[in-house]
């Protein structure tokens, strides 16, 4: 299979190699029977392998085809055949005219964070697909990230990947995957889950924004292990809108990252500029169903132990249990309850006809503020306050305060964060009612411990709210949140932060 022009299993014409890998070369081909362009994969065998590896090897390649062949997703390469050439397997795969993602790395440097957004959600929807099926890749990273035309991204090579419940044919004491973009928990030696996807497609779609993986590159892979198997890394400085999304998927412990479903979500709110939800992975983790079905899991998450021999599984977690069907609605007791509201709006009315200006408008009570907290600004609510107004007669004249556009709210907010933590006489003027109920002394005590806070991409209003994503300093180390500022304007209407809380 070195010439150009041969035929293979009877249909497939070799045109061009397009790729290697560890495992095998990847030739275009032409599948002479339907008429179409293939890739084909050729199973590489290393020189000096003895019977028992390279029947491995071909196990290791059948594997892949069966693997592969399950999962059905218009961003994942599909395998359309597992043929045999001179006794060994070879893979006919769909034929994607494209660019790895580490090539474009390689040519360019770094790519816009809402590109990486864009491809993010393709493989994630992939991803997403594949952990359904009970398929862990364990090996996601540039390299099998292809872009074809009209920004179309998939993902390719489940050469070493693992369904749930297939037989591991990796060597005892060989770490399959690739170190730069491990999990911190595959590092230390346990079997790779679904988490650990959610955390090396983190590893991919950060190397795309800065340039290099998290835990840097180092041609002595032990020396690189342990700098992931520490899970200590630099937050990004070029992803803006993205860096809450990464922050999440490159959690330490898995089971505080999202799953594969909720970093798509996560990655699609960055594309759509909408606030970066916390996603909430105790509610969604769970192992996909093997074949043959097993015995249901505990209805609460646990950690289970390994059966012998094995690697304990990362996380493991319930179902979702069945929503309980909705009660029937008594129609009758509906349409005696609109009579009632009706009636009892047109006396209202007659009332209010009869006592005409004497009674005075009735108005809302002060919204009670929130006791304070150790972040920032006190716990806060996303609602702004209500305040108290005069009482008012029909014949009083009526005035509409100012509304403050976007621009003004978010210039607010950008100057704010440039007075704090040194002029904190100036910010404290800039705040509205609720976050001045903590008290000064509170507020300055929180400030004196930070070194500095700097604004990470462009704040965004979000209805009455301005989310904006920080990097705090404190003590040398570096932290990123995202935070939603809920605005609130005087009668001047001069607008003022009146709550902040933690997204």
């Amino acid at each position: 299979m070195s010439a150009e022009g041969r035929l293979i299993a009877g249909r497939y014409r070799l045109q061009q190699q397009i790729g290697s890998g560890a495992m095998g070369v990847v030739w275009q081909a032409i599948d002479e029977r339907l008429h179409r362009t293939v890739a084909v994969k050729q199973l590489l065998l290393q020189p000096g392998y003895t019977p028992e590896e390279t029947e491995e090897a071909r196990q290791r390649s059948m594997r892949e085809g069966r693997i592969a062949a399950r999962l059905q997703h218009q961003n994942a390469i599909c395998v359309f055949d597992v043929a045999e050439d001179e006794g060994q397997p070879v893979l006919v795969m769909e034929y994607l005219p494209s660019r790895s993602l580490a090539s474009v790395i390689d040519e360019q440097g770094t790519l816009p964070p809402l590109q990486v957004a864009r491809i993010g959600v393709q493989v994630a929807s992939a991803l997403a697909a594949a952990h359904m099926a009970g398929i862990v890749h364990r090996d996601l990273k540039p390299g099998n990230v292809l872009l074809g035309e009209n920004d179309i991204a998939k993902i390719t090579d489940f050469g070493i990947s693992r369904a749930i419940g297939d037989v591991a044919v990796t060597k005892s004491g060989i770490l399959a995957g690739t170190p730069a973009y491990l999990a911190p928990e595959v590092a230390l030696g346990r079997d790779p889950a679904p988490a650990s996807d959610v955390f090396s497609l983190g590893s991919t779609l950060y190397a795309a924004i800065e340039g290099g993986p998290p835990f840097g590159t180092d041609e002595n892979a032990i020396s690189l292990l342990h700098r992931v198997a520490r899970g200590q890394f630099d937050p990004p400085r070029q992803a803006g809108p993205m860096t809450p999304a990464l922050m999440q998927m490159l959690r330490p412990d898995p089971v505080d990252r999202p799953t594969m479903a909720q970093a798509r979500d996560l990655l699609q709110a960055v594309l759509d500029g909408r606030p970066i939800p916390n996603a909430s992975p105790s509610a969604g983790w769970q192992r996909p169903a093997a074949s043959p079905p097993r015995t249901p899991p505990p209805a609460a998450a646990t950690r289970v132990g390994p059966p012998s021999g094995s690697n304990p599984p990362t996380v493991v977690g319930s179902a979702v249990p069945a929503a309980e069907p909705a009660p029937r609605r008594n129609y009758r007791q509906a349409a005696m309850w609109v009579v009632a509201i009706v009636v009892a709006v047109l006396v209202g009315v007659l009332a209010a006809n009869a006592f005409g200006d004497d009674s005075p408008q009735s108005q809302p009570a002060p919204t009670q503020a929130p006791a304070p907290s150790s972040a920032p600004a006190p716990a806060p609510s996303s609602a702004p306050a209500t305040t108290s107004a005069a009482p008012t007669t029909s014949a009083a004249p009526t005035t509409t305060a100012k509304q403050p556009s976007s621009a003004e709210l978010i210039a607010v907010v950008k100057k704010y964060y440039s007075l704090v933590p040194k002029k904190l006489d100036q910010a404290w003027e800039l705040l509205g009612p609720k976050l001045r109920d903590q008290g000064k002394d509170r507020y300055e005590a929180f400030w004196k411990s930070i070194d500095d806070v700097t604004i990470i991409g462009d704040p965004v209003r979000s209805g009455a709210n301005v989310v904006v994503t920080l990097q705090f300093t404190k003590k040398g180390k570096e932290i990123v949140e995202q935070h939603v500022l809920g605005m609130v304007a005087t009668p001047d209407g001069d607008p003022k932060i009146n709550t902040d809380k933690r997204n």
